[in-house]
Order: structure tokens, then C-alpha cells, then sequence
């Protein structure tokens, strides 16, 4: 039972949060001591000498057969991908090892592809950057003296054909002012100056300076300590489960209610989902957000180039935020520490990552029989599973929910501060809107791609569209009040790639054709596409076609363990190819086959003085709904139950 009552929220953390973790499913995350071994092994055969660095360390999954075959005492073989690079060269390797044998099973080389931008770099970036002559002398023209106070923060540089900028392994910067210690630069763009930098040879091959725009000088904070506020405190709400959390968590084993899957995370993906099952029926083999794409729509003097990829580029797993009890989670919760690599191959922990509790959801189900008065109702509840990453200015809260009804729903929650730009004040052009005078936040939308690997009851599925049309006027409509679905199986990888249709109510199901309901339908689960965006840049653009992704709401593919990411392996820098088009392009067979879906949604965003100088969380996301998996409403057997610590308000005053 969750009860609200007038007592502390209290913590139910892992008891292995700081113990040397033992692996009990083949595909729970790699632990310290595996991470470790892969650096061991690979160092050992010292691809780059004394310049290998490491870009990611993970998991190599084992085959699902492998993974559906294993019971608990079984024996766990386990292998890794490592990713390294060159600290003065272009290109990337990447390796497969067998931690059991510690041995390289094998190597492929990738000499134009350049790794994620690495977490270690920022700080060095923001040092060289400053530390310029010309950029100094570009400051000083600005009226800055005082080089420590300039903050920078580094993009990625996409791949717009610059000459001086072929072969290279780069990051563009832009920006602020600080005016004293803990003050919100954002406030202070300093615009028209950005600087290109080769992180390899970490020298700045270009200054642009495209003018001189006053620098707004007018603070906006938001640290409670800088604020003023005579705003009266709200009466605190606490969460309390005197019997305790109703879900377990063996390794990376969670169980709850009739939910079971295995949480992983990695440095890419952050937050990973397997063999997702209700009541040991599966559904999904795998889960996660695996692209996110900002592109502003200014092209501006250097904001032509903010196209950003912050999964591809970065990895926003290593971004994740080390969580605080009672602040970014509330009630009785379960957390989670993770572990991953740094550029040098020791090991990186990120403590209390991922945070796991159980959340009151409203009414789940009643009825009211009006002639006997009497009442049934069922309120719902839904497990939590979420993890907050900061990249740059923005937070992104992944939150994943599954519901007692056997529906799974993802939520990106974005707050953080909107990327700032100056501009004369009252003048704010064309491609923003001015927050603050003198400070503009531009036009942008974020969009997300999940890849979710179905398995609804099995392996063989189909993907069928539905849309639900008017019937024509005339016979079969005398009366005008005649509408109907429309379903159609989407037999190969050409005929899904899909866009939603608000018009005909569009959504997709993923059936099994084998396994049937007791009204002789197929099993199916329900993509209910939630926040559809209109991509904006064009398609055959620099950077659309380096997005190529987001020209679709829906693509569907036959499974493959080397098709993971829509915008390809390797997306700093790319030129597009390698994603989930030229996945599709081998037009596979798809109906009654292993399918993967991915679906592209997000955010627009045309900016509000509201968003700054902190944005208020903003969601998007989507839901899969069970439909006609189930034979009627699977929460049908829940127990009733009165919640004893709910009572009146007393707020009326006479």
C-alpha cells in the first residue's frame, strides 16, 4: 500500500551499492571488475601505444537464444565491445573480447570515423579556448579582461565540407559571460565569437568572429541563494510504505507485480531494457532510446551548425546525474549505481544513476452500478524507472513506466536552460524570441528515437497500421454517423517506413499471427504514437542527411545485432550513411518475422520567456498498450484496498 502520511521519505538502496557486483544474468551491464579486464586485454595487445584511448566499454550481448536459455545457476559467458581511438589520429577500432578467455575475438578498423566527444575533454576544451590570442583579443574587443570569467561550452561540428576542417577530429565552442561565482552565464552571451578546435592536436585552427553584439548584462539566476522570494513554502507531501516496496531487485533483476526485465545502462544508451515480460509472457527483448537530435533552426553566423546528436556524439549515459533522495526522487527508493569507462581505461562510477520506486497513478478502474449503488474501483500504481542526464544546458529525464494494466510508457522530461544568443534588445530576429532583454532563445526541437526489439509472446511478429476512416456518404451511411478501422499488415522493411496521420487516428501493433486470444484474435501490443514532430531542416541539407532518421515516425526492421543505432555506429562527423535508411533499404521480409521498431518523436520548441532562466520540465513520449494480448482487462484481479492515512483537508474556511 502507498501511504501519504507525515514521516521522512526513506531509502531502500542497494545493498551492493559499493561491493564488487556478481553477475547473475547474462545481460545484466558489464561490472567494474569486467570493464577492467577488457582495458587489461585490449592494453595488452596496445593498439596505439601509449596514445589508445578508450570511447566506450560494454556489453557484447550474448544471442537471445543464449539469453532465453538461462536459468539461474547456469554458467555466464560473457564478452565486451570496446571502442578506442587514437589520441592524435583520425579513426576508430573497434574490438570484441572474451572476458572469460581474455582474449580479442576480433578487430575492425575504422580509419575515417571519429569517437563520441568524451566527458574528459570539456574542461580541457573550455582551457584551450581561453587561452588563445586571438580569442583573448576578441574578448578584449568586447570589453573582457578577465579570461576565467568566459565560459565554454563545446558542440559538436557536424560536417558542412570546410576546407580547413578535412581529416579532423573536432568541437566548435560557443560563449558566455560570468559575472561572479555561481551566477547564471546564460545570461550573458557572448555572441558572433566561437572557435573550432582539433582535439587531437588540442590546437584552435579557427577563431570566427562575426561581430561585436552588446553583451546582455542583466542577471537572471536561479541557485536559491542568489534568488529573492517572499513565496510561502508548500506544506510538504511525504511518501510512505510502512510494509515496504512491493518490487525486488536481484543483480539487475527486477521484479514487480507481474512485471520482470533485466536494467542495464551504458555509456551511449544510459538506461537499457531486456527481456521485458508480464506474468512471464514477453513482450520486449530490448528497450531503450538509442538517438536524440537538437537541431535550432537559426543560420545565423556560427548557429548553422548546432545540429547536435547527444546520444551519438557524446553518450548521454556518461551525463547521467548522481541522484538525491528526496529531491529528484520521493518515496521509498531502490537506486542504482553504474559503471563505465573513462578515455584512460579506469573505471567511472556514477552513484545512485538510476533510481527505482513505485508511484500512485489515480484510478486504475470503477464502476457504479447505478440501480444497487454499488461500486468497485481499483487505483492504479506504476514502477518507476528513471535516470537524469545534464548535456550542457539541458537536463533530460528518462523515465520509464510500467503500468499494472501490462502497458509500458516511456517519458522524456526536459528542463534546463534554453542555449542562449544576444541580440540589440527589442530586436530579436527572426529565428527566436527574445527571453530576457538582449537575450534570445532560438527556435529548436529535440527528437528522440527508440529502437524497441519486439517479442510479442515470441519472436514471430507483424506490424499492422491502423487507421480509422468516415464510411462515404450513401447507402451504407444513410444516417452520416458510420466511421471504421482499417488494418493492414506491413509485409516488408519498404512498406513501413511510416509517418503518423492525426487524420485517421494512425497508430501500429505489433501481433503475433501464431498466438490468438479468446475471441480468436491475434496477441498484439499497441504503439500508440504520443508526440509526433514535423522535422524542419531539410532533408537534403548537411545536417538532414546526417538525421535521415527523423523523416519518419515509425521505421520497421528485420533484426539484426549489429543494426543499433538509427543515425549509424559512428555519428560524429558522419555523412549519413550507415542508419536505420540503409537498414531498411535491404527490404526484408517483415510479417511473421523478428522485428525491430523504431519510433521517432519529440519536441517542438518555439521558446517562452517562461523557459528561462530555467525551463520548466516539458514531456513527450509514447505508450505501448497491450491490445488483445490479454483476454479482458488484466487488472481485473486486483485486491480492493482503502488507503488508511488518507483523510479530510480541513482547507475550507467559512
Amino acid at each position: 500500500m502507498l501511504n501519504v502520511a507525515d514521516h521522512c521519505s526513506c531509502s531502500a538502496e542497494a545493498q551492493t551499492s559499493h561491493v564488487e557486483m556478481r553477475v547473475t544474468h547474462p545481460l545484466q551491464p558489464l561490472t567494474p571488475r569486467e570493464i577492467g579486464e577488457a582495458v587489461r586485454i585490449v592494453q595488452a595487445a596496445s593498439p596505439f601505444g601509449g596514445d589508445t584511448r578508450f570511447e566506450t566499454i560494454e556489453l557484447l550481448e550474448p544471442e537471445k537464444s543464449v539469453a532465453r536459455a538461462f536459468k539461474v545457476g547456469d554458467p555466464i559467458a560473457r564478452k565486451a565491445r570496446v571502442n578506442v581511438f587514437s589520441a592524435k589520429a583520425v579513426g576508430v577500432t573497434r574490438m570484441t573480447v572474451s572476458l572469460d578467455e581474455g582474449t580479442i575475438l576480433s578487430t575492425q578498423e575504422f580509419p575515417g570515423k571519429r569517437p563520441m566527444i568524451q566527458l574528459e575533454q570539456f574542461i580541457p576544451i573550455e582551457d584551450i579556448v581561453r587561452a588563445h590570442p586571438d580569442f583573448i583579443a576578441a574578448c578584449a574587443k568586447r570589453g573582457i579582461t578577465q579570461m576565467s570569467n568566459v565560459c565554454i561550452d563545446p558542440w559538436s561540428a557536424g560536417e558542412f565540407g570546410i576546407e580547413d576542417e578535412q581529416g579532423r577530429h573536432l568541437a566548435h565552442v560557443f560563449a558566455w559571460l560570468r559575472l561572479y561565482e555561481n551566477e547564471n552565464f546564460y545570461a550573458h552571451p557572448i555572441e558572433g565569437l566561437n572557435a573550432v578546435l582539433d582535439l587531437n592536436t588540442q590546437e584552435v585552427i579557427r577563431i570566427d568572429d562575426y561581430g561585436i553584439t552588446p553583451i546582455p548584462m542583466q542577471q537572471a539566476n536561479y541557485e536559491h541563494q542568489l534568488v529573492n522570494t517572499t513565496r510561502a513554502p508548500l506544506k510538504p507531501i511525504n511518501i510512505t510504505q510502512p510494509e515496504g516496496v512491493s518490487f525486488a531487485i536481484e543483480g539487475r533483476r527486477l521484479t514487480w507485480d507481474k512485471w520482470s526485465m533485466v536494467v542495464g545502462f551504458n555509456a551511449r544508451e544510459a538506461l537499457t531494457f531486456h527481456d521485458i515480460r508480464y506474468d512471464d509472457r514477453p513482450i520486449v527483448f530490448r528497450a531503450s532510446l538509442v538517438e536524440m537530435v537538437v537541431p535550432y533552426g537559426s543560420p545565423d553566423k556560427g548557429h548553422f551548425r548546432k545540429h547536435v546528436f547527444d546520444i551519438g556524439e557524446y553518450g548521454i549515459g556518461k551525463l547521467a546525474n548522481s541522484l538525491k533522495l528526496g529531491c529528484d526522487c520521493l518515496g521509498s527508493i531502490e537506486y542504482l549505481d553504474v559503471h563505465m569507462n573513462t578515455m584512460d581505461g579506469s573505471i567511472m562510477t556514477i552513484e545512485k544513476a538510476i533510481c527505482i520506486h513505485e508511484e500512485d497513478a489515480g484510478l486504475l478502474w470503477k464502476h457504479t452500478d447505478f440501480r444497487t449503488e454499488r461500486t468497485e474501483v481499483r487505483r492504479a500504481r506504476k514502477l518507476v524507472v528513471s535516470t537524469v542526464c545534464t548535456v550542457g544546458n539541458y537536463e533530460y529525464g528518462l523515465y520509464w513506466y510500467f503500468h499494472l494494466d501490462g502497458m509500458i510508457e516511456f517519458e522524456m522530461k526536459a528542463t534546463g536552460i534554453i542555449n542562449t544568443v544576444a541580440c540589440i534588445p527589442g530586436k530579436p530576429g527572426k529565428y527566436g524570441r527574445e527571453v530576457l532583454p538582449g537575450v534570445v532563445g532560438q527556435i529548436h526541437q529535440h527528437i528522440f528515437c527508440a529502437r524497441l526489439d519486439m517479442t510479442v509472446d515470441g519472436d514471430a511478429n507483424s506490424v499492422v497500421e491502423c487507421n480509422t476512416y468516415s464510411e462515404p456518404e450513401g447507402a451504407d451511411n444513410p444516417y452520416g454517423n458510420a466511421f471504421y478501422e482499417e488494418e493492414r499488415v506491413l509485409k516488408r522493411e519498404s512498406e513501413a517506413a511510416r509517418r503518423a496521420n492525426p487524420q485517421t487516428h494512425r497508430y501500429w501493433k505489433v501481433i503475433n499471427p501464431s498466438k490468438h486470444n479468446h475471441v480468436g484474435t491475434p496477441v498484439a501490443y499497441k504503439l500508440e504514437p504520443l508526440h509526433t514532430v514535423t522535422p524542419y531542416v531539410l532533408p537534403n541539407s548537411p545536417s538532414g542527411k546526417r538525421a535521415g532518421f527523423v523523416q519518419n515516425h515509425l521505421w520497421v526492421s528485420a533484426f539484426h545485432p549489429e543494426e543499433r543505432f538509427p543515425a549509424g555506429e559512428y555519428v560524429n562527423r558522419s555523412d549519413g550513411t550507415g542508419g536505420i535508411a540503409d537498414f531498411v533499404a535491404q527490404d526484408r521480409p517483415i510479417e511473421n518475422a523478428d522485428v525491430v521498431l523504431w519510433h521517432v518523436f519529440g519536441l517542438h520548441h518555439p521558446v517562452r520567456a517562461e523557459d528561462f532562466p530555467v525551463q520548466p520540465c516539458v514531456v513527450t513520449g509514447f505508450k505501448l498498450m497491450p491490445s488483445g494480448f490479454f483476454n479482458g482487462n488484466p487488472a481485473i484481479d486486483l485486491p480492493p484496498e482503502v488507503n488508511a492515512t488518507s483523510c479530510p483537508a480541513n482547507a475550507s474556511k467559512a
